[in-house]
């Protein structure tokens, strides 16, 4: 998923701001497009989407405390943290379930939230979104829960041409 979220597109192309917040925002989208997938897998990916869900905040935490986070405030960073990516989760399902333009009202809300995006931006951004949706879809389940991930590819958006899908082992 970090590897997925630090695509140069995702800061260039799309302007998803470059920031400790931003970057956070990124993890968690790819995050939430991997485990939307296995929804689709259950019972079966019950066990793996926790395990994920438990390694991806223990990973956070390591990243806090390597920041200079004490102790005594690393719980509460943690657990705004949680609640972000929850509340994201959310989001992007109800953005998801609707029509193009509340998803990328949900994305200029979310995903841009420290930075004024333009409509262009966003919508942009949830085109790849659904592209990701859909590439992940096409993946096979056995794929997907062995940690072997392609992510849809960034469309160029200077050029109009998209580039190579992205594969990405956990």
């Amino acid at each position: 998923m970090v590897e997925q979220a630090r695509q140069p597109d995702s800061l260039t192309d799309y302007r998803a701001p470059d920031t400790l917040d931003g970057r956070f925002e990124l993890i968690c989208l790819h995050a939430f497009l991997y485990l939307h997938r296995l929804g689709a897998e259950q019972p079966q990916a019950n066990r793996l989407c926790q395990s994920f869900f438990d390694r991806m905040f223990a990973d956070f935490d390591r990243i806090l405390r390597g920041m200079g986070t004490r102790d005594l405030s690393l719980g509460k960073h943690v657990d705004r943290m949680a609640r972000a990516f929850y509340g994201g989760i959310l989001a992007l399902e109800e953005g998801l379930a609707g029509n193009d333009a509340v998803l990328a009202e949900t994305v200029s809300r979310n995903i841009f939230g420290t930075i004024a995006a333009s409509a262009s931006m966003a919508g942009a951004m949830a085109a790849y979104i659904c592209a990701a949706v859909e590439g992940l879809r096409s993946q096979a389940a056995s794929a997907l829960i062995a940690g072997r991930i392609s992510f849809e590819a960034s469309p160029n958006l200077s050029t109009g041409a998209g580039s190579q899908p992205s594969e990405v082992s956990q």
